[in-house]
């Protein structure tokens, strides 16, 4: 299933599509493309939806709600800049949090998780470290 949105063509895939092995040809860089060397902000201050840089944030189901988050960002003139886009972004990451696949997010029990195995690999490393010791 796919369909467009602007030039971009939105695909899914089954867990079928992802078992066979890929067709897909790399197509080159478009010389052309008036966006593709412009970097984040054109030179009019406009913000470059197409920059690669944003690693296609600005499509996907969530790239509506991240562009008007980093419009407001962007525009700001608040003192501590963005302080007035609280609600856009609170709303991207609302969006992003329906979709964990797409938008993977370290959560609080996975880093406490991760420090608590680097806690149990240090005293088996050191009491290892001890044998080698009083072998020799």
């Amino acid at each position: 299933v796919s369909y467009m949105v602007g030039k971009d063509r939105i695909i899914f895939a089954t867990k079928e599509d992802h078992e066979t092995p890929s067709s897909a040809e790399l197509v080159a860089d478009d010389p052309d493309d008036p966006y593709e060397e412009q970097g984040l902000i054109l030179p009019n201050g406009d913000i470059n939806w197409n920059c690669p840089c944003l690693g296609g944030m600005a499509s996907g189901p969530c790239g509506e709600q991240f562009k008007s988050a980093f419009s407001c960002f962007h525009y700001s003139t608040e003192e501590i800049k963005g302080s007035d886009c609280v609600d856009q972004f609170r709303a991207m990451q609302e969006c992003m949090q329906k979709y964990p696949d797409l938008y993977p997010q370290e959560d609080e029990n996975e880093e406490k998780e991760k420090s608590s195995k680097d806690l149990e690999a240090t005293p088996l490393e050191a009491s290892a470290a001890k044998e080698e010791k009083g072998s020799s």
